[in-house]
């Protein structure tokens, strides 16, 4: 799926419009930051009916942009209103976890919102639909939205590890002292939880062994294993700790990157998708897990021709196994629509 000024616009739908990771990603979509200066959009928001007046105040100021890419915005709180004619869905809206709360009750609540989106983008989403699930739990959901558009090939249906993939490129650059645009090769295994695995081993600093980069600044496999790791992890609480608040601006700018890259292309660069898997590394068939991936001609691929050690093993599978405890609970609670 590649885009064209000139051509029909693009038809993006946004849920949890009114949030403020929604907010933060809506004007640059409609600036054209995620699909280019060429390509105009129509936006339509979806929001739970109590969040309505906040994706109208956000429509207002669309409107009030003036950007030239921008040919309308709607404002739904019916799902199957809001994807009719969907060419991507940024499904950012879900049912946060609230004290009190037990893991069951976040997966049942977030089971029914996905459910119910899962239909109405199987009913109504235009044939070459993707979908990036941004709402937590994320692969969970993205699994759950699949399962219930049968008609529709599982592959379009993606979760969001970019923002840690941004996260570890970061924090392997300030290790370093290099620059991000210098690492190739870092990617973001298994769920987007505390339990991913950012992995170095397979990356490059401007062409050199990032393990060799990271050992003549004094960073070892002990440093990779009780600073690395944990630090990306869980970067998402730290801000939360210091800014009071959860990741916004950042997890947007993830969710357009996601976007971006799947559509336009990678230049034959590595990212970091939580897509289904093909059986790739031993992570069982289904699962929708995170992988190194390149992006070409509005497809994604993963890539196969990474080394995987013992060290990495151990992460790999430990998140691997939490996602399919995440499956097995939602599958436990009929959540889940037809096999794939």
């Amino acid at each position: 799926m590649s885009y064209r000024k000139n051509h029909s616009p693009v038809t993006i739908t946004v849920t949890g419009a009114g949030g403020q990771i929604g907010y933060a990603t809506l004007f640059r979509v409609a600036a054209g930051e995620m699909l280019g200066p060429d390509t105009p959009v129509r936006l339509r928001l979806l929001e739970i009916p109590q969040g309505v007046k906040a994706a109208e105040g956000a429509a207002m100021e669309l409107d009030d942009c003036a950007f030239d890419l921008l040919e309308s915005v709607d404002v739904f709180d019916d799902p199957h209103q809001a994807f009719e004619g969907a060419n991507i869905g940024m499904l950012i809206g879900s049912r946060p976890r609230t004290a009190g709360m037990e893991r069951g009750d976040l997966l049942e609540a977030n089971g029914a919102i996905f459910s119910t989106q899962g239909q109405a983008i199987n009913a109504h989403a235009a044939d070459d639909i993707k979908v990036v699930v941004v709402g937590n739990p994320a692969n969970t959901n993205a699994l759950i939205c699949a399962s219930h558009a049968p008609d529709i090939p599982a592959e379009r249906f993606t979760a969001l590890t970019r923002l840690d993939h941004h996260r570890a490129l970061a924090q392997l650059a300030l290790a370093t002292g290099a620059r991000v645009s210098d690492i190739e090769g870092l990617a973001i295994w298994g769920n987007h939880s505390a339990t991913q695995y950012p992995d170095v081993f397979n990356a490059t600093i401007a062409g050199r062994p990032a393990i060799e980069v990271l050992g003549e600044n004094g960073k070892n496999a002990s440093w990779i294993e009780s600073t690395f790791i944990p630090k990306v992890a869980q970067r998402g609480a730290e801000i939360i700790d210091v800014r009071g608040g959860s990741s916004v601006a950042s997890a947007a700018h993830g969710a357009i990157s996601h976007i971006k890259s799947w559509v336009s292309g990678t230049n034959g660069q590595t990212t970091s998708m939580a897509v289904v898997s093909d059986g790739s590394y031993g992570v069982e068939k289904g699962l929708i897990c995170s992988f190194p991936v390149v992006c070409e001609n509005g497809h994604y691929e993963i890539k196969h021709s990474y080394d995987i050690s013992e060290f990495s093993r151990k992460f790999i599978e430990r998140s691997v196994n939490e996602l399919k405890s995440e499956r097995d609970a939602v599958a436990s609670l009929g959540l889940l629509g037809n096999a794939r």
